[in-house]
């Protein structure tokens, strides 16, 4: 039971925190909801900062989760551009960057992640991007369509989601672009050789350069001005501005100081969580990009850092500091535009979970379903310019999770309804 004496806290201004404090609301939590934000915009969306914004197609306005008068009709009260700097488990309050101080009954961490560092030589040159904030954004789309009116060259380090997006991006302007990355593939981890092929073939057909096998070892500059990235294999390539796509750390920091459990740093780091996303101080849950919660339904303990997890892991955060039962079983997606391809992703098939690779469709025109298997059991599946088979292909995944196996030849036949796969079908 909770009642109208009671504060609950938010420390997260991004789209976890912004839908745990709508979720608190339309619940019917009458106290005082407290959102903090280290950023001074409102909580916005991060997909379009690679993809709509970034390229040009969307507004700036576009990004926010809700408009600026929705916290005050709402009853949210915001504490923007002020950083929680101390939890203080014993007294239940936050403390602030400009000596606020918050007391709480209950407390969500919604911190997020922030963008792995580059460490070369060079990275304090002007023309070094990172991709994680609006501010980010606003600078490398000027960046982008500069580059397009020079003829200028971009480097991007990295060929995961980020880095493919930007690249995509940038081509879109115009810009000249390689991408440096160190596995044979794109997305070598996330989707395997396999699918990594066919997005290197995507991304050749648009002009993009690709230098496999390798790292940034230099960034080479004068006057503060990036004109050249050098690799590990002793190429020099052009840059006029570079950007640094490796990978995200979860920002733990407040967690830690505080005492909270924490999950492997090898495994991804983050908050440690439970189903409930409850940390292991009863008072305080933690979600999305920063939440390492174990998951029901896959067994194993997962950190996700894509939209789809702030989306539904804010509310159910929200659900349980009320007292609700909560199971967060909802399955890892994600989605990515690139160019003329659209993607969408749900499951857990990590390097080495499994054994066989389908695909419904037709992989040479960029139109098809892949999906990973162990021992006939769908882990996960993607889809590429087929629309309205996440459904299915979730039902599958949950099945396969639940021990059942799929006749391999009748998945692979586009003729044969994914829901005919099913158990019981």
């Amino acid at each position: 039971m909770v009642d109208t004496d009671e504060t609950f806290v938010i420390v997260g201004g991004g789209l976890a925190g912004a839908k745990a404090a709508e979720t608190l609301r339309a619940e019917g939590f009458p106290g005082r909801v407290v959102l903090v934000g280290d950023e001074p915009d409102h909580p916005y969306e991060r997909p379009p900062l690679s993809k709509g914004y970034l390229s040009g197609r969307e507004a700036r306005d576009g990004v926010f989760v809700h408009e600026p008068a929705w916290y005050a009709r709402s009853g949210v009260e915001l504490h923007l551009g002020r950083p929680a700097t101390a939890v203080d488990r014993d007294r239940r309050t936050v403390r602030l960057a400009d000596g606020t101080t918050l007391p709480y009954d209950r407390l969500l961490l919604a911190t997020g992640a922030e963008p792995r560092r580059l460490d070369v030589p060079g990275t304090d040159l002007a023309g070094v991007h990172h991709l994680r904030r609006l501010g980010d954004a606003d600078r490398l789309r000027g960046a982008l369509a500069a580059l397009g009116r020079d003829n200028g060259h971009l480097v991007v380090a990295g060929a995961g989601w980020i880095g493919l997006e930007v690249a995509a991006a940038a081509r879109g302007y115009g810009a000249e672009v390689t991408v440096v990355e160190p596995e044979a593939t794109p997305l070598h981890q996330a989707v395997g050789p396999e699918l990594g092929q066919i997005l290197t073939e995507l991304h050749a057909d648009h002009g993009v350069r690709f230098r496999f096998g390798t790292r940034l070892s230099e960034i080479v500059g004068q006057d503060g001005a990036v004109l050249a990235a050098r690799t590990d294999d002793g190429d020099e390539h052009p840059a006029h501005a570079v950007l640094a796509a490796v990978g995200a750390v979860p920002r733990t920091e407040l967690a830690e100081a505080a005492g909270l459990a924490l999950a492997d740093r090898a495994h991804g780091g983050g908050i440690a969580v439970d189903a409930s996303l409850r940390t292991s101080d009863p008072y305080i849950h933690a979600a999305g990009d920063v939440a390492a919660a174990h998951h029901p339904l896959l067994g194993v303990r997962l950190r996700v850092e894509h939209w789809a997890n702030a989306l539904d892991g804010g509310p159910a955060a929200a659900r349980a500091m009320l007292g609700r039962a909560v199971s967060y079983d909802r399955l890892p997606s994600f989605f990515s535009d690139q160019y003329d391809l659209g993607l969408e992703y749900s499951g857990w098939a990590p390097p080495g979970s499994y054994d066989q690779v389908v695909l419904r469709g037709d992989a040479g025109r960029r139109r098809f379903v892949a999906f990973w298997l162990k021992d006939r059991r769908v882990l996960a599946g993607m889809s590429v310019n087929v629309g309205e088979v996440t459904g299915p292909v979730q039902d599958l995944v949950r099945a396969g999770a639940a021990g059942a196996a799929v006749d391999t030849e009748a998945l692979a036949d586009p003729s044969v309804p994914l829901p005919s796969l099913l158990p019981g079908a």
